[in-house]
């Protein structure tokens, strides 16, 4: 459980969900963290945390370097922060279509670009991407975020290539669909939650939601300096709905 001594972590959208359980994995595995959030009431003892707008150039800039000051560098990125979106493409406007690739997309070359000299001279500099399974399947009323998703895997391909020799590794997670904050609102705002709940868990081959702590230990997989030539990886945690196609119960 020390496998992150000494590394210094700085994780977008930290202070919930997905975020919030990579944080704690951090943290138990001896790293040093820095949280950026639009809120970061509540955090952790021992995390220290920046009010953030990840789509906003001058407030990722001043996180960021308030964030590598605190910890005296950054070793890992983890890009968490994003937003969600319904409906196909006829139901979101061009804001709206701006917005959501403003903060799921841009958002993570901003605070990556704002990392970079940190990383590069760190010895175990690695960033990881919350991508989706969205970006992989077409699942339905989920054009603009399946958009944004599949950029993040495209952009973290090509984040990859651009600084691998730099010694930096990048590499993104596609998680199913999650039991976080997010997914709890969606299913709120459903006709019938109970009967959305039952329908998500049955798309995906193990039957349930995926946990935000499951995802977390992929992206801490993803993190450690002991996969040192692991770059340009999406790496599923999705129940296996990637790649099963299971027969259905009779």
């Amino acid at each position: 459980m020390t496998s992150f001594a000494g590394v210094r972590a700085l994780v977008t959208g930290g202070a919930s969900g997905i975020g919030a359980a990579v944080t704690a994995g951090l943290l138990a595995r001896g790293a040093r963290v820095a949280v950026l959030d639009l809120s970061v009431d509540g955090l952790p003892d021992g995390v220290v945390g920046y009010r953030c707008d990840v789509a906003d150039r001058a407030s990722v800039n001043e996180a960021v370097d308030a964030a590598a000051q605190a910890l005296g560098g950054i070793d890992v990125v983890v890009n968490n922060a994003g937003v969600g979106a319904a409906g196909t493409v006829a139901d979101n406007d061009d804001e709206e279509w701006l917005r959501v690739l403003n903060i799921n997309v841009v958002g993570i070359a901003r605070v990556s670009a704002a990392a970079l000299p940190h990383l590069r001279a760190s010895a175990d500099a690695a960033i990881v991407n919350t991508a989706s399974v969205a970006a992989t399947h077409g699942l339905p009323q989920r054009a603009l975020y399946s958009a944004s998703k599949g950029a993040v895997v495209a952009l973290t391909r090509a984040m990859a290539a651009d600084h691998l020799r730099e010694g930096i590794r990048v590499n993104c997670v596609n998680p199913g669909t999650a039991d976080t904050p997010w997914v709890a609102r969606l299913l709120e705002a459903a006709a019938d939650p109970a009967a959305e709940r039952l329908a998500l868990e049955a798309r995906q081959p193990h039957g349930r939601l995926v946990t935000a702590d499951e995802v977390a230990a992929s992206v801490l997989f993803l993190a450690d300096p002991a996969n040192g030539s692991t770059s340009g990886v999406s790496l599923a945690v999705d129940g296996g709905m990637h790649s099963l196609l299971l027969r259905p119960d009779l």
